[in-house]
């Protein structure tokens, strides 16, 4: 019997953490509950084997096709706000599949299947999220653009990466919508190595993360609706390393938030989740690191090698701007011990952290147990440290 209610599968950490990842999305109304109780059931009665292959991907792409066949008979019958809703939440179910499949064409097919439902729920559920691309290099990254709410001219903005395993349509909506009624826009964005940019675009990620942090800041600097001496950027998860390298070395941002996680040193993280690895405690499937970082065998060894440059030393000591560090106690991706470095070392007159317990919740990575709680206290915390000291 498993007790621990963000240990679904007991020892399982990557299938437990990729279910309450997709959990963190219900409080935004795009998955169910029940629905991701049953697929659970599933699979704990076929082995609960994190080395099965086709157990994860069948059972969720199962409840998928019947939530996105739902979505079809009710489009059908012109109930089109319920539709959305269906669309919606298979969207986020194929995704979740997705992200246990080895690179290939399985894979591709059930990306596509969720981001076909992603563009049709969020056509329906949030008309007035607009997709945008962004100027990167020869080609675009692809965004989301959340206006704030009630604002009559430029209001200040928040740009949001990814993490390995997040996308765009998850940060849209649970810091856009968030970031919107407090009157913040959000540019929620895949980039390198990340969501769309990564299995479309075939882009892989990059230690220099302020080349596509330059590109963000330009496109919304060119926006009418965009106020930018008021411009924040978030890292979330893998993120959370990208954030402080941003900040340090663009300094037309206004200020920065690490949210969840901070790779001080990542080929010193990777070496432990190999680690982890051959202990089936790793919280990622074995080949993301390697996929994400452009290893064309998928080789773990050669993933460590590549990232010698992936380091915040000499980097955080650089960031001037506010800036804020969030974790959770009980993280397991990231030990708490890096959030605190990071802290220690970032160069900031203004600079806060916060790392949440079990008794509070959001005790978890990203807050994945409590995603409302994270997002509201780096809300709070913009609006008071980086906009307010901007004249908000």
């Amino acid at each position: 019997m498993i007790n621990n209610w963000t240990d679904q599968f007991g020892n399982n950490l990557s299938w437990s953490n990729a279910t309450m990842v997709t959990k963190g999305m219900a409080p935004y109304g795009v998955v169910a509950i029940g629905e991701i109780e049953r697929i659970g059931q599933n699979l704990i009665a076929r082995g609960n084997n994190p080395t099965d292959k086709d157990a994860w991907a069948q059972e969720w792409c199962a409840m998928a096709d019947h939530v996105a066949t739902m979505g079809e008979e009710a489009e059908a019958k012109g109930r089109t706000l319920t539709a959305g809703d269906y669309f919606m939440r298979a969207g986020y179910y194929y995704y979740t599949a997705e992200r246990m499949v080895y690179p290939g064409e399985l894979k591709s097919s059930i990306y596509a299947s969720a981001l076909k439902n992603f563009k049709k729920g969020f056509k329906i559920r949030y008309p007035k999220i607009e997709r945008v691309d962004v100027p990167y290099e020869n080609t675009t990254l692809p965004a989301y653009f959340v206006k704030a709410e009630g604002g009559t001219g430029p209001a200040p903005t928040v740009v949001v990466f990814d993490g390995l395993d997040n996308c765009k349509e998850m940060s849209s909506l649970f810091c856009g919508l968030e970031f919107s009624r407090r009157g913040f826009n959000t540019l929620a964005i895949d980039g390198p190595g990340q969501g769309e940019t990564l299995r479309i675009q075939k882009i892989p990620s990059r230690w220099d993360y302020e080349v596509p942090g330059k590109a963000a800041f330009d496109y919304v600097a060119s926006r009418k609706d965009v106020d930018r001496s008021k411009v924040a950027i978030i890292g979330y998860s893998f993120g959370g390393y990208c954030a402080p390298r941003i900040a340090a070395l663009d300094p037309r941002y206004a200020g920065g938030v690490s949210f969840g996680a901070m790779w001080w040193d990542m080929r010193a993280w990777l070496v432990r989740s190999q680690e982890q690895m051959k202990k089936s405690t790793m919280a990622t499937s074995h080949f993301q690191i390697p996929w994400v970082f452009g290893v064309p065998d998928l080789d773990f060894n050669k993933a460590v090698a590549l990232v010698e440059k992936f380091t915040l030393e000499g980097i955080a000591q650089q960031v001037k701007t506010p800036f804020l560090v969030v974790h959770g106690k009980n993280d397991r991706i990231i030990p708490p011990e890096q959030a605190e470095l990071l802290y220690d070392k970032l160069g900031s007159a203004n600079k806060t952290l916060k790392i949440f317990d079990a008794d509070e919740g959001g005790a978890e990575h990203c807050q994945v147990d409590d995603r409302q709680a994270g997002v509201n206290w780096i809300a709070d915390w913009i609006a008071e440290n980086v906009f307010a000291a901007k004249g908000k």
